[in-house]
């Protein structure tokens, strides 16, 4: 952990402006000067993407099949896999800002894999040369994307019957959720919104219950995270790992 680098992210998250005139502009000026630190922080961050990665690869064996992240930045999920990478026949890491891609094209360099692809891409649109894949996974960039039940219907589309999505992210409830989802306050579903939207985020009280009406729930979980550098301990940021069925 270096306190510079968290400095520079809170920075470019709470003071820098965002500018831009569409979306792929606004989220590489976001990005472009935090990239190098990018994956430290959020690692403190972003919760359950490890736990849902795992549980994704327990969900059916992988072998041989084509796995996109959306959203998938300096690629650093990957890691996730282990040596279990080696097997899968084709990943791609799909997102719109570049500068985040140039540091997953290092990675991929550095790690000698020959499998893995990066593409600067819409998640709403991005379709790879095999036309239908295996999996689909969104770790923290559903929240980010402005048409997320478009990117969602999108990753349904491409993929293959029987395929599987795997999500985790940031959310809040419904005011009146489902019987057997968490209820969260009113100030959580009030102020995360709203904290969150400076960054162009967007905790959504909809993703969960279309994600269920969308795809064959496998695994739901709802959780509670710490914000770092955020004054209050008690004063956590909800998330929810889903893994769907097509």
């Amino acid at each position: 952990m270096s306190i510079l680098g968290d400095l520079r992210i809170i920075y470019h998250m709470v003071l820098q402006p965002i500018r831009g005139n569409s979306h792929a502009e606004r989220m590489d000026n976001f990005y472009s000067g935090q990239a190098a630190d990018y994956d430290d922080f959020r690692r403190r961050l972003l919760r359950g993407r490890e736990e849902m990665w795992q549980k994704l690869l327990q969900t059916a064996p992988y072998n041989h099949t084509t796995w996109i992240d959306m959203g998938g930045g300096t690629g650093s999920n990957l890691h996730f896999f282990g040596n279990a990478i080696e097997q899968l026949q084709k990943v791609y890491i799909a997102d719109l800002a570049g500068s985040l891609l140039h540091v997953a094209d290092r990675r991929i360099l550095d790690n000698g894999w020959k499998n893995v692809e990066t593409a600067l891409a819409d998640a709403t649109t991005f379709t790879p040369a095999e036309g239908e894949v295996d999996a689909v996974t969104f770790s923290y960039s559903l929240t980010m994307i402005p048409d997320w039940f478009a990117a969602i219907d999108h990753a349904w589309h491409i993929l293959k019957p029987g395929g599987h999505i795997g999500i985790v992210d940031f959310y809040v409830s419904r005011k009146y959720p489902a019987a057997e989802h968490t209820k969260h306050s009113w100030t959580k579903r009030t102020f995360w919104p709203a904290w969150f939207a400076c960054d162009n985020v967007f905790p959504s009280p909809d993703h969960v219950p279309y994600l269920h009406r969308k795809f064959k729930p496998v695994v739901f979980e709802e959780h509670l995270t710490r914000i770092p550098w955020f004054p209050n301990p008690f004063f956590k940021m909800p998330y929810y790992i889903f893994i769907g069925q097509k």
